[in-house]
């Protein structure tokens, strides 16, 4: 079994069309179906159906699609791996991150870490917790920011904590307070309020909702489905207000106004996870010191603001 007859079948997988999946991979139609006989011959069992021009996978093709695809992953990652040079002036990491982590920690991260090794390339994957784990265990990220607990918490995957983040409600500067208009507002005191709610799937929404649903009432939403980029606009024009994580709303500027949650409030915990069998890449790993670092400075100035 070689790593180029996984990428043929992998692609043919995926394309379903054996004269694309060749276009793909730049090689001619009979090289790769050659290629796919010679791996169905070596594993003893069809990999597809073939009736009347419609390709699809059989059972031992289904069982396959992961696995070669975590072996290819797995490969590219040792291929990186080697080709870096001692001193980091190339190489990529990996990087999922939820997307209020996109907007809140990464940026000064990221600058940090660009300082130190200009010539690594940053690729960031920006998605909720639930994909985020996936990609991980399936090899096609080496490092992920996660929000605590896990949606599904996996033995594959290693986790080191970051930091405790305290949630804020947004709301727009030129409207009044929200609540009772005092300095910090209470959970219970949103009930009624006109709110913007994330999409589904995204971490703040399931943390809002279950706060509410623990206060006993229902948020009630004036818009919902959107990104942090676009719940923070809607903010702006005034239609209702939102449940963000502090380092989003000190960069969202100054026509938003920061209501702190009084205590106990809310808050949650992000995590740094990569895969327990697989070290990262040593880029990655140079990264994940960077962000372990951060959380120092997190944690310093949280401590000077209590």
């Amino acid at each position: 079994m070689q790593l180029q007859q996984l990428l043929y079948f992998v692609t043919v997988a995926e394309t379903l069309h054996f004269t694309h999946a060749a276009e793909q991979v730049h090689v001619s139609q009979p090289s790769l179906s050659q290629q796919i006989r010679a791996l169905e011959k070596e594993l003893g069992a069809g990999l597809f159906t073939r009736a009347r021009g419609n390709i699809a996978l059989t059972d031992a093709g289904e069982a396959l699609l992961p696995l070669a695809r975590r072996i290819l992953a797995d490969a590219d990652t040792a291929r990186h791996e080697v080709q870096e040079l001692a001193q980091l002036r190339r190489g990529r990491v990996r990087l999922g991150a939820t997307p209020s982590l996109c907007t809140g920690l990464l940026p000064d991260v990221l600058r940090t870490f660009h300082d130190l090794h200009p010539g690594i390339r940053l690729l960031i994957q920006e998605s909720g917790s639930h994909d985020l784990v996936r990609e991980l265990a399936r090899g096609a990220l080496d490092l992920a920011l996660v929000v605590l607990p896990l949606p599904t918490p996996s033995p594959a995957l290693t986790t080191v904590e970051l930091l405790h983040e305290d949630l804020v409600v947004v709301s727009a500067a030129s409207l009044p307070r929200p609540g009772r208009g005092g300095r910090s507002v209470r959970v219970a005191d949103l009930e009624g309020e006109p709110m913007v709610m994330f999409r589904h799937g995204y971490d703040l929404r399931e943390l809002t909702v279950a706060a509410c649903r623990a206060e006993g009432f229902e948020p009630s939403f004036t818009v919902e489905g959107g990104e942090m980029d676009a719940v923070l606009g809607f903010v702006r024009a005034g239609l209702g207000l939102a449940v963000v994580p502090r380092m989003v709303a000190a960069r969202a500027g100054r026509d938003l106004r920061v209501t702190p949650l009084a205590r106990p409030g809310l808050s949650r915990t992000i995590a740094l996870a990569h895969r327990s069998d697989v070290a990262p890449p040593r880029a990655a790993r140079e990264l994940q010191n960077v962000l372990l670092a951060s959380r120092v400075r997190q944690t310093a100035s949280a401590s000077s603001k209590v």
